[in-house]
């Protein structure tokens, strides 16, 4: 498991002090520094993203040990809006070995946790501008506990994929190119 590095900020002074233990970018603004456990790599080819939020998700009994144990697909997930509030639907989550009968169903709608604040301002974005909600990344936070990122997205044309792809090609050969004149 890869070692976390964080780094507290002082404002006041502008000094920077490395800790084991704490990762703060600022003494308001607490984030984690760290790998994710899973990433939905086909959002990131299918959409361009405009804004992310940090979210909270209500799992029950096993869900969070599968989770930690890699367990997750991504495939076609998306969140919506309903009633004040944000669920997550399609979010594969394979059920714990170890808990027997108590598991949950691994497809089953699952509710985000966000301030009233953020849900108005998703809620007033998604239907001005007719963008979707897609989780991108689970991670664990620094308290251990399991966060989606929510991002807004637009779909993308087939023209748009097709010069990512060709963009992504030059770059590689580009490289080639380099490292063999670094011999």
């Amino acid at each position: 498991m890869a070692e976390l590095v964080y780094a507290y900020v002082s404002e006041a002074y502008g000094e920077t002090r490395e800790s084991s233990n704490l990762s703060f970018r600022t003494n308001s603004q607490r984030k984690l520094v760290s790998n994710p456990i899973a990433t939905n790599k086909k959002a990131y080819r299918d959409y361009f993203f405009t804004q992310t939020w940090e979210c909270g998700i209500e799992l029950k009994g096993g869900e969070v040990k599968s989770i930690r144990a890699g367990e997750v697909n991504f495939a076609d997930s998306f969140a919506r809006m309903e009633g004040g509030q944000v669920f997550l639907y399609n979010l594969h989550i394979n059920p714990y070995a170890q808990a027997s009968y108590l598991n949950q169903e691994p497809d089953r709608i699952r509710r985000l946790l966000l301030h009233k604040k953020e849900i108005k301002k998703m809620t007033g974005l998604v239907t001005q501008k007719h963008l979707t909600l897609i989780p991108t990344k689970i991670y664990l936070n620094n308290r251990g506990f399991v966060k989606v990122e929510l991002a807004l997205g637009q779909g993308k044309k087939q023209y748009d994929k097709r010069e990512a792809i060709k963009k992504r090609e030059l770059d590689r050969g580009l490289s080639r190119v380099v490292k063999q004149r670094k011999r």
